[in-house]
Formats: structure tokens, C-alpha cells, sequence
């Protein structure tokens, strides 16, 4: 194809959208406005041609941008490209998770787009007290849900707008409270039946694992692409947990695993009186 061709062919739709998709899945993220002029179109263009292609699930859209889908094999992503994945799957489990939150208890929810969704879904409770290390449930949350919302400190992962610290608070004096919860709703990135829970940054995991131990009652958070992984740090073997919601049943050595270490399933199957999603927009 001669450069004139291949110009033409750039601005017709069709065309576009083919270098457009070969060209994202080529770089692996892009930014609107480098794709614009790249490909001589606008940018509002551009935003089209990119929501069409997620649409039709040939990459994925993030803020500004784009990502390719063999970028999504990565560990690590985003966390706006993590809200793009398993929507479905992460609101079911939200809607499961919440009905186990109990109006006037204390919850403890680690950072992540499950947990998050558990959040948005507490609407209908009163009285509660959260306790967290995302930036991002807090805003989630309804005013006429909770009593007291706390953040733990420290320093702030970028990645997935989380703290990474101590899971503890002080008082005036220097001391150190003495704190529990009631539920810990604790999102982590893989279960598998010899690794139990685990995650991929190490100092997640420590947080994860002394909220896990400050809690009276523990619900492990993962959708059931995550079965079968293991990831660098462990948060927990599987006995560690008290539930494990999810959205579909897990494989059967993973199934004997969790009845074997009296850890209750829920999927919807198991809750079919469960509430439906509250599709309210944030």
C-alpha cells in the first residue's frame, strides 16, 4: 500500500478503526490525543472510534485512553482499567457481600474495584462504621449509611489509590488504639487451593492480612477468574476466611478445599433470595 493509500485509508472509518485496534494492540496504551493525531481525525472521533472497540471488546477504554487487551495480562493495572473488568461479575459479588453487613456494626474494606462496588451497595444500611485504606470508598459511600468512616495513613499507592500502612490508629498522646471490626470484606487478586488467598503487591498483603486479623467474621471477595491463580504474597490460607464470595461455583478440587476448611460459598446460586443490584447512577 502506497503512503497515499494508507492515508486514505486511515480516514475512512472501517480502515481506521482496523490501524486504529492494530496500532493500540502494537503500543499497548495510548492516550486520546496521540491517537488523534496520528490518524488526522479529532479527538472526538477518536473517543468514538475507541468506545465502539471496547465495545465490541477489542481493547479496553480508560480515562484519556485506551489499553490493549494483551496488556491486561499484566499483574498490575490501573485501577481505571480494573473498573472495566468482570463489571457483572464484581456487582454481583457487591450485592452479595453487602447483605452480609449488619446495620450498626463496623466493617473494614481493603482498597479495590469488588470492594468498591461493595461500598456503592450499602446504601440501604444505617448506622455503620467503615473503616478503610482506599481513597476511593469513602465518596462511594451513601451519608445516610454510615456513622463514622475512617482512612488508615500512610503512603498512597497510585496504582490502585490505596494507602499502604499500619492498620492502627493513635491517640493524642502517641499511643496506640486498640482497634476491631465486626466483618472484614477483603478483595484479593487469586484463590487457589494450595496458595488459600493471595495478592500481588507485599505490602498489601500484610495490610490485608492484620485486618483480616482484627475482624470477627471474614469475607474473601473474587470473581472466579481468579480461581486456580496464585499470586507473589499470600494473605491468607483458605481457613483464614469465613466466606468466600464469588460469582460461579469454583472447580471441584477448589469446591472440597473450601468445605474441607469450613469456609462458606456464596455465589448467587447458593443466595437466590439475595436483592437485585441497585442500578441507581452514582
Amino acid at each position: 500500500m502506497t503512503l497515499d493509500e494508507d492515508d486514505r485509508q486511515r480516514r475512512l472509518p472501517a480502515g481506521r478503526k482496523a490501524q486504529l485496534a492494530a496500532y493500540v494492540a502494537e503500543t499497548g496504551q495510548v492516550t486520546v490525543s496521540a491517537l488523534a493525531e496520528r490518524f488526522g481525525v479529532s479527538i472526538d472521533t477518536i473517543r468514538r472510534d475507541l468506545d465502539q472497540l471496547s465495545a465490541d471488546g477489542v481493547l479496553v477504554r480508560t480515562y484519556g485512553g485506551a489499553v490493549s487487551q494483551s496488556t491486561l495480562s499484566r499483574v498490575d493495572r490501573a485501577v481505571d482499567v480494573r473498573l472495566k473488568m468482570e463489571e457483572r461479575e464484581k456487582e454481583k459479588i457487591a450485592v452479595l457481600a453487602a447483605s452480609l453487613v449488619e446495620d450498626g456494626s463496623i466493617v473494614m474494606i481493603n482498597g479495590g474495584t469488588t470492594t468498591l462496588a461493595v461500598a456503592r451497595n450499602l446504601r440501604n444500611h444505617r448506622d455503620l462504621t467503615v473503616v478503610t485504606n482506599s481513597l476511593l470508598v469513602p465518596p462511594a459511600l451513601s451519608p445516610s449509611a454510615v456513622r463514622d468512616v475512617y482512612v488508615f495513613g500512610g503512603a498512597v499507592r497510585t496504582l490502585t489509590l490505596a494507602t499502604i500502612g499500619p492498620v492502627s490508629f493513635r491517640a493524642s498522646g502517641g499511643s496506640e488504639l486498640d482497634i476491631s471490626c465486626d466483618l472484614a470484606l477483603i478483595g484479593v487478586g487469586a484463590v487457589s487451593t494450595a496458595a488459600g488467598y493471595t495478592t500481588s503487591n507485599l505490602a498489601e498483603a500484610a495490610m490485608m492480612r492484620e485486618m483480616i486479623s482484627r475482624a470477627a467474621r471474614v469475607a474473601i471477595l473474587a470473581d472466579s477468574s481468579k480461581f486456580g491463580r496464585r499470586l507473589f504474597a499470600q494473605v491468607s490460607e483458605l481457613g483464614g476466611a469465613d466466606y468466600l464470595v464469588t460469582d460461579s461455583t469454583p472447580p471441584p478440587d477448589l469446591l472440597e478445599a473450601l468445605a474441607e476448611n469450613e469456609v462458606e460459598l456464596i455465589t448467587p446460586d447458593t443466595r437466590e433470595g439475595a436483592p437485585e443490584a441497585d442500578q441507581d447512577p452514582q
